[in-house]
């Protein structure tokens, strides 16, 4: 654990001073500064996007039964895992077979970088809506917004969205090189606690992990997995194998939310969770998604604006919030950013490793491309100055 108190140590020294007394000044008091927290995240420069939509590579589409521009209308949402020497991004791509969000095909692509800022792809998906028995929960929409973590034994655990068009699913897949993938289905389909979960909307699983020396691994919490879950809201899940997940329920029998959107705040709208979890020390470190409420929200950012929040939770009661940041430690704010198929402004987090004695943290831009954004815990930035 000595990178990640490391960590920890050095965000304390460095958080935005800028940050805390407007927070202050908008609530009328004064937040201590968040030694918990992490970063803050630098973007290279001359880099970013990493990622691009490509309008040159073609692939089979089963369902349509034609090759098909997979990639050409945007690459957003990655996931990030370290193998062997390299970081791994899978990253959601679509098509232009709609006109809007939601209404194209997404497909996941692979991307692969020495460095973690330069990155070769490979030309045809890794995972699509396919013949293999998720038709229903994937055609015609695809397979959106991965999540990717290292079991114990060295297989890749996927949580990504089934989308049907009717109701968006967590689903699970598992593979041994990042390529060949085997899809268990919707995680709660078999489900005692909550059967009827299911069928209703759900997306967005940040699994627990911890670094063992240089390693992110998925990790236990009091004898089972554990995961972060939601987006109106973050939620828990339990499991024994990685593949069967039981929610989190009160003593009623309803879905227990653990942090939910904050009427002033940068996630006044929603709170949707980022990449897996981070078990430290401190307590169980989560980065999440913050979507600024049109009415209701904090008048210093866009409308409907994306940026990026960190929740602390109890380690032995992973339901507890310890700490949780007022503002965002990561916001829109270069143009690729701001431009594409969401004007409004979007950083949006799903992936992030430990690699070389850095955090690298993916990051979708504008629902349009990839960005990259590096802790250095020897040099680290400051948050994103607030508008």
């Amino acid at each position: 654990m000595k990178h990640i108190n490391l960590v920890m140590r050095n965000a304390c020294v460095i958080t935005s001073l800028l940050a805390l007394g407007s927070c202050a000044a908008q609530h009328g008091k004064v937040n201590s500064r968040p030694d918990w927290a992490m970063g803050g995240f630098e973007r290279p420069t001359g880099i970013n996007p990493v990622i691009e939509p490509d309008s040159t590579t073609l692939f089979y589409d089963p369902m349509s039964k034609k090759m098909v521009p997979w990639e050409d209308n945007d690459t957003f949402n990655p996931a990030a895992v370290v193998k062997g020497d390299s970081i791994y991004v899978l990253y959601r791509a679509e098509d232009k077979t709609g006109k809007k969000i939601g209404h194209r095909t997404s497909r996941i692509g692979l991307a692969a970088s020495a460095d973690g800022k330069r990155f070769e792809r490979l030309k045809t998906p890794v995972f699509y809506p396919g013949e293999d028995g998720q038709q229903e929960n994937e055609w015609p929409g695809g397979t959106e917004d991965p999540r990717v973590a290292e079991a114990e034994d060295g297989s890749y655990v996927m949580f990504y969205t089934q989308w049907n068009r009717k109701v968006p699913r967590l689903g699970v897949a598992i593979s041994r090189d990042l390529k060949t993938w085997t899809k268990y289905g919707p995680i709660f389909g078999k489900s005692k606690v909550l059967p009827s979960l299911v069928d209703k909307s759900h997306k967005s699983a940040s699994i627990v992990t911890k670094l063992i020396g240089d390693k992110q691994v998925i990790t236990q919490v009091n004898g089972k997995y554990w995961m972060y879950w939601g987006e109106h809201g973050v939620y828990g899940a339990t499991s024994d194998n990685l593949i069967d997940w039981e929610p989190v329920v009160d003593e009623k029998g309803e879905l227990k939310a653990f942090i939910s959107p904050r009427e002033g705040y940068f996630d006044s709208s929603l709170t949707e969770c980022g990449p897996p979890a981070i078990l430290t020390d401190e307590g169980i470190l989560l980065l999440y998604n913050g979507k600024n409420h049109p009415v209701k929200g904090d008048k210093r950012f866009n409308k409907g604006t994306y940026s990026a929040g960190q929740v602390l939770f109890d380690s032995q009661d992973p339901t507890r919030v310890l700490q949780r940041m007022d503002v965002p430690f990561l916001r829109p704010m270069e143009d690729f950013e701001k431009s594409g198929q969401y004007v409004d402004g979007t950083v949006f987090i799903e992936g992030m490793v430990y690699f070389r004695g850095k955090w690298l943290l993916y990051y979708g831009c504008a629902d349009s491309k990839v960005g990259v954004a590096i802790f250095d815990p020897k040099k680290p930035a400051n948050f994103d100055p607030l508008p």
